[in-house]
């Protein structure tokens, strides 16, 4: 009976559109009217900053993992897997939006990682970091991980069901930066400043 709710359980989680709420709440502002549209952590980030930008993506890696853990916790590895499958389809098309675009699923992808294969997470992590700081580029960087998370949850020889959710996350993930691939192509991708211009 667990295995059958964390399932939807998970959706449920995942859905907890918190980069929308947060700002509405903070800043009595949509953030879908501003930037890409979506209500993931990079938007709140590029548009509100980084003290709620990081806010928004713990919030989001937390939901992720939860979701893993409960499904981990009613099923073991499948149910953990399927639960973290349902909590990034929540975050692309959540409920409480009305099914309208949600995020583009990479810290929730992240947070079921950390429940799922902690060691690939963390490496994972080091992977967006650095190269994020070399490109400063979010979307880049979600890609390189992306494709990072399938080739490591293969290399350190997960249970069979992390490998299908790694390599299929990391599928979905690419696909939803279909958009941000062509405007890097293009010469159009937003590209972050990690300093603010100095004031003169």
């Amino acid at each position: 009976m667990m295995e059958l709710l964390a399932v939807p359980a998970g959706y449920v989680l995942g859905a907890l559109p918190f980069g929308y709420w947060l700002p509405l709440l903070v800043r009595r502002d949509d953030i879908r009217t501003h930037g890409s549209g979506n209500v993931g952590a990079t938007n709140v980030f590029r548009v509100y900053g980084r003290r709620l930008g990081s806010v928004v993506a713990l919030l989001d890696v937390g939901k992720g993992f939860a979701a893993a853990l409960l499904g981990l916790w009613a099923g073991g590895a499948l149910v953990g897997v399927l639960a973290a499958g349902a909590a990034m389809l929540g975050h692309w098309r959540p409920v409480f939006l009305g099914f309208r675009k949600g995020g583009k699923t990479v810290a929730t992808a992240g947070g079921a990682t950390f429940a799922l294969a902690p060691l690939v997470a963390f490496c994972c992590v080091g992977i967006w970091l650095v190269v994020f700081v070399l490109t400063r580029y979010a979307s880049i960087a979600s890609i390189v991980t992306a494709i990072g998370l399938a080739v490591l949850v293969v290399a350190f020889d997960y249970p069979w069901p992390v490998m299908v959710f790694g390599i299929a996350g990391a599928a979905v993930v690419v696909v939803l930066h279909r958009l941000n691939i062509r405007r890097l192509v293009g010469g159009t991708e937003h590209r972050f400043e990690l300093r603010r211009p100095r004031r003169a």
